[in-house]
Parts: C-alpha cells; sequence; structure tokens
C-alpha cells in the first residue's frame, strides 16, 4: 500500500492571453493498493516512449466516487519532491486516470492509471 493525491482539474482564465490555463487541485489523499498491469511502448512524434499501466484499488470514501477520468494521480512521498515546476509544484509522481469504476463494488473504487510522461 502507498499513499496517493488525486487532483481534478480547475480550468482559469490565462489573462492578459486569453484562452483558459488548466490547473490541478489537490481533492483527496489516500491509500492505495498498486497492480502493475503492463508496460507499452508506443510512437510519439517519430520517438520510442515508454508507458507504464497500473490498476489501482482505493477505498469508496468522501470524493473518491466521484474521481473521474481528466483527473491525474500522484504519489505522496515518492517522487519529484518539489513538484513539476511553477506552474505544478504538487509533489509527487504524475498519473493520467484512464478508467474509472466505482459501481462494482460497495467498498472499493478501482482505477487504471497510466504513467504522465512530459
Amino acid at each position: 500500500m502507498i499513499r496517493v493525491a488525486f487532483d481534478r482539474p480547475e480550468v482559469g482564465d490565462e489573462g492578459e492571453y486569453g484562452g483558459h490555463a488548466t490547473d490541478f487541485v489537490e481533492t483527496l489523499i489516500c491509500r492505495a493498493e498498486v497492480t502493475y498491469k503492463r508496460g507499452s511502448e508506443v510512437v510519439d512524434a517519430a520517438r520510442l516512449q515508454g508507458r507504464s499501466v497500473f490498476e489501482i484499488k482505493i477505498r469508496k470514501i468522501g470524493i473518491a466516487p466521484n474521481i473521474a477520468s481528466d483527473w491525474r494521480m500522484r504519489t505522496v512521498g515518492i517522487g519529484l519532491p518539489d513538484g513539476n515546476g511553477p506552474e505544478d509544484d504538487l509533489p509527487g509522481a504524475r498519473y493520467n486516470v484512464r478508467e474509472v469504476d466505482a459501481l462494482s463494488d460497495k467498498k472499493w473504487v478501482f482505477l487504471i492509471v497510466e504513467s504522465d510522461l512530459l
């Protein structure tokens, strides 16, 4: 079990540039059971990138059933201790939430997450 955080996207005004900027807001911190599902390689802009896919199991507490596929998951206490730069200073390695199953079990929320390669 590791500690993870879930961040929801929040769209804000980009100010003088017009347009919109998406910031992530930490919404939930909990313990998670993590299972490595598979790795894959995809061709992106003519270069090979490896991505890791994990199955995540968390307790159905608080806002957990409301996690959506536009959210992200971060590790808490491991990886990127100072965040990912001035625009994204939340610590931890980032993972994109791909699938959420909050219906099939009364006590658990199951998720599929993929490593976020920046």
